[in-house]
């Protein structure tokens, strides 16, 4: 994810990055010029159609259009934008019920307690980087998971599987243990409960965006909308602006075709793309909280 200062207006329009949607289309808006091109050559140069053409007129079809493409596109990248939001506000909680449940089992467990102590600081946060790299699709890459968590813990945990399950189930599993031994009482294990419980929801909230994206049929008909939108604009634009309308038709074509582009990207936001959310630095974060709240004597 992109880090910057959204007071600078000057080096955003002069800066160009990877992610740029004028690095994707460039190819592209080349063959839209040299179509625009042509079509105004036939129609002023070889076919040397009169101002009085019926085809003068097509661009009240635009017109007309025009308002039904902006509701559509600004209803894309709303709904994309949305899905975005709400994967912020789900690792956002995840940072949260972290804390909290660092917090309950740092008061909890007594200071000289340092193997369960150790557990949770270790284990808690290998959920994080497990959701990580299961929104990723990265099952071989466990990261600090295997820098944090003894080989003893690994073992237990299939590679095969849903790993953010197995962590949760672990958890849990390591709560009822300290219940039997007298550690937690029954109301204890309420307190906790709420915050194992949304690890799960969370996970299967990312689940649903990850997995859902926007309706192909919808995608594909505002992509085919806008291409058919543009590729039309030149014949009623040439009587008008002469070869000047090939400049605008790109002008245009980049700014309907860059909103699908941007919707596209962040719709989903579990991903490696440059707006995509910061995974690993929230998984830091989380692991370097409960290691100062569990550390703590």
């Amino acid at each position: 994810m992109i880090q910057y200062n959204p007071k600078e207006w000057f080096t955003f329009i002069f800066r160009f990055h990877k992610s740029d949607t004028l690095r994707k289309l460039f190819p592209l808006m080349i063959g839209i010029a040299i179509y625009c091109a042509l079509i105004v050559y036939l129609e002023r140069e070889y076919f040397k159609l009169p101002p009085d053409s019926y085809v003068k007129n097509i661009p009240m079809m635009h017109v007309l259009l025009g308002g039904a493409i902006s509701l559509l596109l600004v209803f894309r990248t709303n709904s994309a934008y949305d899905r975005w939001w709400e994967g912020r506000k789900l690792w956002g909680d995840l940072t949260n019920n972290s804390r909290n449940l660092a917090i309950k089992l740092n008061a909890l467990l007594t200071h000289d307690d340092k193997t369960n102590r150790d557990f949770f600081r270790k284990l808690i946060p290998a959920y994080a980087f497990a959701l990580k790299n299961h929104l990723l699709s990265h099952k071989a890459d466990w990261e600090l998971f295997d820098k944090h968590v003894d080989e003893q813990i690994q073992s237990k945990i299939n590679k095969e599987k849903h790993i953010p399950n197995q962590v949760a189930e672990m958890l849990m599993h390591k709560i009822m243990q300290l219940n039997k031994e007298g550690k937690l009482s029954e109301m204890h294990l309420l307190m906790l409960n709420e915050e194992i419980r949304s690890f799960t929801n969370i996970c299967g909230a990312c689940e649903r965006i990850k997995n859902t994206p926007i309706p192909y049929s919808y995608s594909v008909f505002i992509k085919k909308f806008i291409f058919g939108y543009i590729m039309t604009l030149p014949f009623g634009y040439m009587f008008s602006l002469g070869y000047l309308s090939i400049p605008i038709v790109l002008f245009i074509f980049y700014v309907l075709a860059s909103l699908e582009i941007i919707a596209e990207e962040i719709e989903d936001p579990f991903g490696a793309d440059t707006n995509d959310l910061p995974l690993e630095k929230m998984a830091l974060n989380i692991h370097h909280n409960l290691d100062d709240i569990l550390r703590k004597v």
